[in-house]
This record gives C-alpha cells, sequence and structure tokens, in this order.
C-alpha cells in the first residue's frame, strides 16, 4: 500500500535542495518508515534514532569537528525523534555551517519541543512538512472510492494509523497499544507534566465532547485540574499531534461567538480508544460527533497534503444556530454542514445567510463524501 505518496512526493523534491527537511507527525504514523523508503538505495546515509541514549550522548557536547567525524564521508544526515536530543537546533545549525555538503532530515513527534529547539537557529534554513495518519484519500488511490466509502463506518470507528489499517482484525489490540505507550511518551516528558491520571481524564473529557464547544473551566472541574492547566495540557496534547482546535468565526454579527473553541482529535481510532468503546459506527448514539470528527481532522490532511492555505473556523451564534465548519481562502468563505443520514433535513441559518450571502454552503454526507475530501 502506498501511504503518504503526496508528502513523500513533496519531500523528495527537496532532496538535492541545500536546506534541512524537518518532518513533524506524531508517533507511530510513519515517519520513520517514510525516511527509509527515500534512502533505501543510497548507501552514503547515516540514520540516528534521537530515543537511543547513546545517540543522545553522542550530541551533549558535540563540536564542528566531532560532528564532522561523526558524519564521516555521507552525504546524508537523518536524525528520526530529533527532539529528544538536548540543543539540537544548535548541533544542526553547527552541521549547516561547517559542513554544508551535507543533507539534513529531521523528524519529530513533538512539534513544541522541536520548534523550541529548531526554529531560531534554523531560521532561513529548513523546508517544514506535517505528516498524518493514513488519509481518505491515499486509501482511495490505494483501492478506489467505492471500497474506500463501504469502509467508512469501520474507518469512524477504528481510524487511520497505518499499523491498523494494515492489520484488519487486530485493530483494537493495536489502538489499545497507541493510546497506553506512544500517546504519552513525549507529552509527560514536556513541561514537567507528572498528573498522569488526570492527563487520562481530561483525554476521555474531551473524547465525549468532540463537536461541542470547549469551556476549560467544565473540563477543569471533571478532571479535578484548575482552568489554566487545562489550557496548559491542552496546548501539549495540540504539539503532540493527538488534538486539534477549531475556533469559532466572527466578522459582522453581534451575536456571534468570538472566542470559542472546539477540540478534535487527529484520528478516531485514538479517540474511540481512550473510552474503550469500538463498538459499530451503525449503532452508536455519538455517530454524529464521530462523522464530525472524522470530517474535519481528513479535511486538515487534505489541505497540508495539497499545499491549501486557508484559515478554517465553526460558526454559532448566542442563540446557538450554527455551521459545522468554514474555510475562507483567498478572500471567499465556503461553509459546510456535516450529516450522517442523507435523511436529516438542514437549513441555512437565516442570520448567516444574511451577514454572509456570497457564502457557498454544501451538506457532506456519507454519499458524497469525496466532493469534500477529494
Amino acid at each position: 500500500m502506498a501511504i503518504s505518496r503526496k508528502i513523500t512526493s513533496a519531500i523528495a523534491k527537496k532532496i538535492a535542495d541545500k536546506k534541512a527537511i524537518v518532518i513533524n507527525g506524531a508517533r507511530q504514523v510513519g515517519k520513520t518508515t517514510l525516511l527509509v523508503s527515500l534512502f533505501q538505495a543510497d548507501s552514503s546515509v547515516l540514520f540516528l534514532n534521537g530515543d537511543e541514549p547513546d545517540v543522545q550522548k553522542i550530541f551533549e557536547n558535540a563540536t564542528s569537528i566531532l560532528l564532522k567525524q561523526i558524519i564521516g564521508n555521507n552525504k546524508t544526515l537523518v536524525i528520526d525523534e530529533a527532539q529528544r536530543i538536548e540543543n539540537i537546533g544548535l548541533k544542526l545549525k553547527l552541521i549547516t555551517d561547517s559542513i554544508p555538503d551535507v543533507k539534513l532530515l529531521v523528524s519529530g513527534s513533538s512539534s513544541l519541543d522541536l520548534a523550541n529547539k529548531i526554529n531560531e537557529p534554523l531560521t532561513g534554513r529548513k523546508w517544514e512538512y506535517m505528516m498524518h495518519p493514513v488519509s481518505f484519500g491515499e486509501m482511495v488511490e490505494h483501492h478506489g472510492l467505492l471500497d474506500e466509502k463501504r469502509l467508512i463506518p469501520h474507518r469512524l470507528v477504528y481510524g487511520y494509523y497505518p499499523e491498523v489499517v494494515m492489520n484488519a482484525g487486530n485493530e483494537r489490540e493495536i489502538l489499545k497499544q497507541l493510546s497506553d505507550s506512544y500517546l504519552y511518551k513525549d507529552i509527560l516528558m514536556l513541561d514537567r507534566v507528572k498528573k498522569s491520571e488526570k492527563l487520562v481524564k481530561l483525554l476521555q473529557a474531551l473524547a465525549y465532547q468532540i463537536g461541542s464547544q470547549a469551556s476549560y473551566t467544565e473540563l477543569g472541574q471533571l478532571c479535578g485540574l484548575d482552568s489554566k492547566t487545562v489550557e496548559r495540557y491542552i496546548s501539549l496534547l495540540e504539539q503532540c499531534f493527538v488534538i486539534f482546535r477549531l475556533g469559532s468565526f466572527s466578522r459582522n454579527l453581534r451575536n456571534e461567538l468570538k472566542f470559542s473553541r472546539k477540540i478534535y482529535f487527529y484520528d478516531n481510532g485514538i479517540r474511540n480508544a481512550l473510552i474503550a468503546d469500538f463498538s459499530l459506527a451503525q449503532t452508536r448514539q455519538d455517530i454524529g460527533n464521530l462523522w464530525e470528527n472524522f470530517l474535519v481532522s481528513e479535511r486538515k490532511k487534505m489541505n497540508d497534503y495539497n499545499g491549501k492555505w486557508c484559515n478554517s473556523w465553526f460558526w454559532r451564534t448566542t442563540e446557538q444556530k450554527e455551521i459545522d465548519y468554514l474555510e475562507e481562502s483567498d478572500g471567499k468563505i465556503s461553509a459546510f454542514e456535516f450529516k450522517w443520514s442523507e435523511r436529516t433535513k438542514h437549513k441555512t441559518p437565516k442570520q448567516f445567510a444574511a451577514a454572509y450571502p456570497d457564502a457557498a454552503l454544501k451538506i457532506i454526507t456519507p454519499d458524497n463524501i469525496e466532493e469534500f475530501l477529494l
């Protein structure tokens, strides 16, 4: 199966460029596999894993002379999970400045930790990419639109992590391992997060509230945390690619919500693992929430992989009139409503239609999903 073909192609085109390449993404989404595939026939590549203690030690007091000795005659240096190496940004800057003929590729599963370490040292010296779990579009390329549409109920429950997709029948066991270990590996090391049991409670509370407005105060009451700690934990979860926030759109109306937010999971399978619910999509009370999370996260993947630059929001008023998802690009607003059942009726809120008469609204159901995700 061709996984992440678009990002692989985009990165391959930059290999001959002198700038470093930085690949961000959650653990287990295939970053290492991608890097290996790019250089599997190249013997002049040095692979280093930042999770390994001896690799971390090598870089502790590395000078440009020592780095030259480590790299040797290799033309390419690949550092996987680079965020685990102290002062990695300064070490990378040393390499780009003193060994300019060496191509650098760096991966990380924590954008906050990695960004803090390399952004300033590598300003103007890097290309940056985001790698997601497998996408709807990639699976359509693999076995066709009809087959993937038939699998939508399955994807809503188990998601798109590569190991999950490639091991039918073992989805529950794999997702349990992912949610029990890899999910927290970087988070608990960041910013001195010690209350792991409360972090789990927060994740579970977020899982139950997908598609709803998130209140840090309310979440804190559910988890036994103050609102500032909740906000900090949510920021860490976002930087480790577990969740992401969607803000509210406000432009013309006095009663539009201006500072609200929704929180979504990058992957439905991880969300369902956190609440230990893998029941069939067709029997679930939360099917509407699963459908919304699936569509918003898949749209995010599609926009990233296609290089589409746009702003994304939801829209809601104080009277609870709502549009699920908005995008603004090149001055044009596109609005979308997500309905699991094609029979569900929908009316565009009069306030929205009057305030944004040029905004096109489309209803997205399983029947026309390709219009939104391809």
